[in-house]
């Protein structure tokens, strides 16, 4: 997703990075602490390869009704049937949650692959003003690329995919917004919150890939803000969405190795936004993931690797398996 468009802030002035970095991602939920995940980056973002490793650990208790971003993921598989290597285990002390494995029968998930690749045959209709409760933007975008030339729509519909066959296996029962060119374009980030209202979703997640400045790395979850205007009223969805974006962020780090980013979000891979249409209008738990910076050279090399992609199919799939056994 690039921030030039419907959506989009411009991005928070990169802070410097530092090193070994050291990031700890929290979030409150409803009547407990979720938790701190601390990510220790050794020699840099993981590659596609899944050599690179990083640890994740707990540096607080939860009481052991709260549920743990920090769960242990199921078997992580990557496109050519390896499995990756996996990072140290971890537990919260006096944590009963449940691991990322198991049935989720009678689970709907909603997957909203970002932007779409006819969007770029289509401009007048997608640059049609559309209202999201607080203002009114653009249907859509065309969204970024990376310098060769892959675009954001064909990375988000491949993970969007992998995603879709990971939790089929669980049980869930899953839809995309949009597959393989219909609709030709779009849809509208109203009509994409609307798909996931109208399925009673127990989860909608927005797969992304960012367009920042090179340098800008690492990936980030996008939370709902509360907002209350127009149609838009996010109230019942705000402490949901914020547990469901810490687990996907937990588990990402952890089967990705890839690192929260380094230039939104103070380090914590955790973003709250009050400008997307498609959280403002959403009424089921709902999030965006910025899987990368589709204009780093680094991450570009990630995002390009179906190895990789599999691998973050699959911190998706688990954060949102152990968000569900918790809820």
């Amino acid at each position: 997703m690039s921030y030039v468009g419907p959506d989009f802030d411009p991005p928070q002035p990169r802070r410097p990075r530092r090193g070994p970095l050291t990031v700890a991602v929290a979030a409150l939920v409803p009547g407990a602490l979720l938790g701190w995940l601390v990510y220790e980056a050794v020699g840099g973002t993981g590659g596609g390869g899944g050599d690179d490793k990083a640890t994740v650990r707990t540096s607080a208790s939860t009481p052991a009704s709260t549920s743990a971003a920090a769960s242990a993921p199921g078997s992580a598989t990557t496109d050519d049937g390896k499995r990756p290597s996996s990072p140290a285990t971890h537990s919260s002390p006096g944590s009963s949650a449940p691991a990322a494995t198991g049935s989720l029968k009678g689970k709907v998930v909603v997957i909203d692959p970002g932007h779409n690749s006819g969007n770029f045959r289509h401009t007048a209709e997608i640059n049609r003003q559309v209202d999201i409760g607080t203002n009114r933007k653009e249907c859509d975008t065309t969204g970024t690329s990376t310098n060769a030339g892959y675009t954001e729509a064909q990375f988000t519909l491949d993970v969007s995919h992998r995603l879709k066959a990971l939790l089929e296996k669980q049980g869930a029962t899953v839809k995309l917004t949009h597959d393989n060119g219909s609709p030709a374009w779009g849809p509208c980030v109203d009509q994409r919150a609307a798909i996931g209202n109208k399925a009673h979703a127990d989860v909608a997640i927005s797969i992304h890939a960012d367009g920042s400045a090179a340098g800008n790395r690492g990936f980030h979850v996008i939370m709902p803000g509360f907002v209350h205007a127009g149609a838009a009223d996010t109230s019942k969805i705000v402490a949901p969405s914020a547990d469901l974006g810490a687990h996907i962020a937990g588990y990402f780090v952890r089967v990705t190795g890839s690192a929260p980013s380094n230039y939104i979000g103070d380090g914590t891979g955790l973003v709250t936004r009050k400008d997307l249409g498609g959280l403002n209008l959403s009424t089921v738990p709902k999030v965006f993931i910025e899987c990368g910076n589709m204009r780093d050279s680094k991450d570009a090399a990630l995002l390009t690797s179906g190895t990789w992609r599999q691998k973050a199919a699959q911190g998706i799939s688990d954060g949102i398996v152990s968000f569900l056994h918790a809820s």
